[in-house]
């Protein structure tokens, strides 16, 4: 806790630094095609966010913006391409919290710290979880699906040990005083058709996958983990609206990071035109319509949410024990 407090300490002081001196990085950058790194496959969520704002950095800054997938090992095997690149800006990450985060949190062993070398550069979006249960389900809110919990055993699908979902799950036991039992899944498809199917009644997922299956019927969402209600589905009330859950808060991001060393003016120009891409209308409205809210903050702003996301699930893992397998 106290390294990953140092890192961003420094983070904000280099900063502050550059406000008040003159610029030392190349004023130019970038001067060449950068590559953003994607560590999971074409398609996904994280897939989606970094093609759809590539294509506008590369009218913006003039030089190419080129999206490569490198995926493996719960998205490590990217995180590690980006750790280990030379940092002067020209291969960044488009990752999620689980290479960067929540691993590392689970006791899964990688050959890079994230808190020491990777640099936050900005946070393009964030999307709600969503707690969906199979019709069946005599449940119709939260309230009532706990209630249910504490009379008879349950059981919840996400897409794997120590992911977002997972740990949103053990949180709303450790809150609820339930003990609903963990399914994992290899990946978000396996769980959401053995929800369709009726193998588990509940499933705590990234909200995409499943807003159609709400929608139709086949599905029914219950609520949503963010602090605020989805875009998307402004109707599903959040966990934080049932009493006693206030603080509840997890979602699924997607965030831009940079090697360590990097100078910060770099990142600091990177930002400023990510925040100018998520918030043109049009971009805005298809990040929306995947139930992603735009944010693009500054290098100092992203540092200071994760070392929040940090202390969030630090609070769980020391109750819930959650262990990756290496």
């Amino acid at each position: 806790m106290l390294k990953f407090r140092h890192t961003m300490a420094l983070v904000g002081a280099t900063a502050l630094m550059t406000a008040v001196a003159p610029a030392i990085a190349d004023t130019h950058w970038p001067q060449q095609a950068v590559r953003l790194i994607v560590p999971y496959p074409a398609g996904g969520g994280t897939d989606f966010t970094a093609r759809l704002v590539a294509s506008e950095l590369s009218k913006i800054a003039g030089q190419d913006f080129i999206v490569e997938n490198k995926t493996g090992a719960a998205g490590t095997i990217g995180a590690q391409t980006v750790a280990k690149a030379a940092p002067d800006g020209y291969t960044m990450l488009i990752g999620s919290p689980a290479e960067v985060l929540v691993g590392q949190i689970a006791g899964q062993k990688t050959s890079y710290n994230p808190q020491t070398d990777l640099t936050p550069v900005t946070l393009l979006g964030e999307t709600p979880l969503a707690i969906a249960v199979h019709p069946s389900v005599e449940a119709k809110n939260l309230e009532e699906l706990i209630a249910l919990a504490k009379k008879k055993p349950l059981s919840y699908g996400t897409p794997g040990v120590g992911s977002t979902m997972h740990f949103s799950g053990e949180s709303l036991n450790l809150i609820a005083g339930t003990r609903i039992m963990h399914v994992a899944y290899r990946g978000a498809a396996p769980a959401i058709t053995d929800l369709l199917g009726n193998q588990i009644p509940l499933a705590i997922v990234g909200m995409p996958p499943v807003v159609t299956h709400h929608q139709s019927g086949k599905l029914r969402i219950i609520a949503v983990t963010s602090d605020k209600r989805s875009s998307a589905l402004p109707d599903v009330p959040t966990v934080s609206e049932t009493n006693g859950y206030r603080d509840f808060r997890f979602t699924n991001w997607f965030g831009t990071f940079a090697p360590a060393g990097i100078d910060p003016e770099i990142p600091r120009k990177m930002s400023e035109m990510v925040s100018k891409v998520v918030n043109m209308p049009e971009i805005r409205k298809q990040l929306l319509e995947k139930g992603i809210e735009p944010v693009g903050n500054t290098p100092e702003q992203y540092a200071k949410f994760l070392a929040e996301e940090k202390t969030r699930y630090e609070a769980v893992q020391e109750h819930a024990k959650i262990a990756i397998g290496n």
